[in-house]
């Protein structure tokens, strides 16, 4: 599949907030909560750069047999190829046992970002051979974004963003934010802090912003988490039986609410619970517990 060359402008901010939700919880629904469990450390920065000493051809390939093992795919022959092309690389879909991948001929002096290239291609192979897919090229490819970021492989797209007087870069189709919204849910999910992998500063920048989002949503009503206000905003509406239109739950059942509709802060699945109680509820697609004042 074709993966995005860098764009003449850099699009900020959440744009395609829906479909990463989407991305997330069939990443959830397909693999099963043990399933995404079996991806608890992130591929590491020493097993994805190429040395200026090293011959580029096995560097690459090596790089390449690295994220196959990542991403739990099947050892088998690895074809590397640089060569002109629209996009940052392709990869061929088969049913295997080879990997086929082109990476555009510009990388050959650009090695700290092969592993970013290579990195979303490979993931569309283990899609692939997930069956998982969504019906739109668009969508399909913030999917395998996603899918690279959230099982430990994005931080490298996130990395590889650039924006200054001397160079712009973008790889992959989420913004730089919301690269860092998805590594941010991963982080909650496992611990981890990609903070110090990162070597551009403007994709560090982007991880924090897109960091607050992933926390604000963990503090949004009805979760017990929510601060004052929130929590005083959530009360009045679900006395009118009513939700703002930007709020991040809906309600049911007439005035006041009998029950709230809200999506899960994990895997982004949508939950209904009862209003007007303090409960835990249980997301049927992650199997994360939820603390709720509902």
């Amino acid at each position: 599949m074709p993966h995005r060359r860098e764009a003449d402008r850099v699009v900020h901010g959440f744009p395609h907030r829906a479909v990463v939700g989407a991305s997330l919880t069939a990443l959830h629904r397909r693999l099963s909560p043990d399933g995404v469990r079996r991806y608890p450390v992130s591929v590491s920065a020493a097993e994805t750069a190429i040395g200026d000493d090293e011959d580029l051809t096995l560097g690459t390939r090596r790089v390449a047999r690295a994220l196959v093992r990542h991403l739990g795919l099947p050892d088998a022959r690895m074809v590397v190829e640089f060569r002109p092309m629209e996009h940052a690389g392709t990869v061929e879909l088969t049913p295997g046992p080879e990997y086929s991948v082109e990476v555009h001929e510009r990388f050959r002096t650009r090695r700290r970002d092969i592993g970013a290239v290579l990195a979303h291609e490979i993931a569309h192979v283990l899609l692939h051979r997930l069956g998982l897919g969504f019906p739109r090229t668009a969508e399909n490819e913030i999917l395998t974004d996603v899918t690279t970021a959230y099982l430990g492989a994005g931080w490298l797209l996130l990395d590889a963003y650039r924006e200054d007087g001397v160079e712009r870069q973008r790889l992959g189709y989420l913004t730089p934010e919301e690269f860092g919204y998805v590594l941010a849910k991963r982080a909650e999910v496992f611990g981890e802090d990609p903070s110090p992998w990162f070597t551009s500063p403007v994709a560090y920048d982007a991880w924090v912003r897109g960091r607050a989002e992933a926390r604000r949503e963990r503090t949004a009503p009805p979760l017990a988490g929510a601060g004052p206000v929130e929590r005083r905003r959530y009360a009045w509406e679900r006395r009118r039986g009513r939700a703002g239109g930007d709020a991040p739950y809906a309600f049911d059942g007439g005035a006041p609410a009998t029950g709230v509709s809200f999506p899960c802060p994990v895997c982004r699945q949508r939950l209904r619970i009862p209003a007007g109680r303090t409960l835990r509820a249980r997301c049927g697609v992650c199997g994360t517990v939820l603390e709720c004042a509902s």
